[in-house]
């Protein structure tokens, strides 16, 4: 049976529905990241960057920046008929750090979205990642103006394993950002069956 068909007037099957997190440093882009795929109207929990905020939110680098992400950004993709991705946009401030855990609950994995301007303010994803077995991709995002390095650059620089794939991505554009989701996905799985092959030997 092709799955979210029915037979002989059955209902059609759920689709499998995933969890991926969408993570990286203040300003990188994961709000556009969200909205650039979303089918559904994206939810945004964005407020106005103030003088009060100007301590802790660095925004050298990304000074045409002027809201924040103060709880998550939640979309929706159907990669096909038989599957779905919700995503859920971490917020990139460390006084917000306190609710990773509560989103990355069931995730199956996550984009780690990266600014060559900043590479340093994704450390902390990458860190939180690694360090709780969740699989992961660095979406290198592509600013007007970032300088461009080969990704084998990107992922000295981070110090991350041989395994963890490295893109170049758009976040503005949906066929880019598609691709990342896609690789996740396929990271992920790929990460869980070596898991499962070096606990049965």
């Amino acid at each position: 049976m092709i799955f979210g068909r029915s037979e002989r007037g059955k209902p059609p099957v759920e689709p499998v529905t995933l969890k991926i997190l969408v993570a990286g440093g203040f300003g990188v882009g994961k709000t556009t990241l969200v909205g650039a795929v979303s089918e559904i109207r994206p939810l945004r929990t964005e407020e106005l960057l103030t003088e009060a905020g100007r301590p802790v939110d660095d925004t050298s680098g990304v000074e045409g920046k002027h809201t924040t992400t103060v709880a998550m950004d939640f979309g929706r993709i159907t990669l096909r008929e038989d599957l779905v991705l919700y995503l859920f946009g971490t917020p990139g401030q460390e006084r917000f750090w306190f609710m990773w855990d509560e989103l990355s609950e069931g995730a199956l994995g996550a984009v780690v979205l990266a600014d060559t301007r900043r590479l340093e303010d994704c450390f902390a994803a990458v860190d939180y990642f690694e360090r709780r077995s969740i699989p992961f991709l660095v979406g290198v995002n592509c600013f007007e103006g970032a300088p461009r390095y080969p990704t084998e650059d990107v992922r000295q620089a981070l110090d991350l394993d041989e395994g963890v794939p490295v893109l170049m991505t758009d976040a503005r554009d949906r066929e880019s950002v598609k691709e990342a989701l896609i690789g996740v996905v396929q990271h992920a799985m790929a990460y869980a069956a070596d898991r499962r092959e070096a606990v049965t030997g």
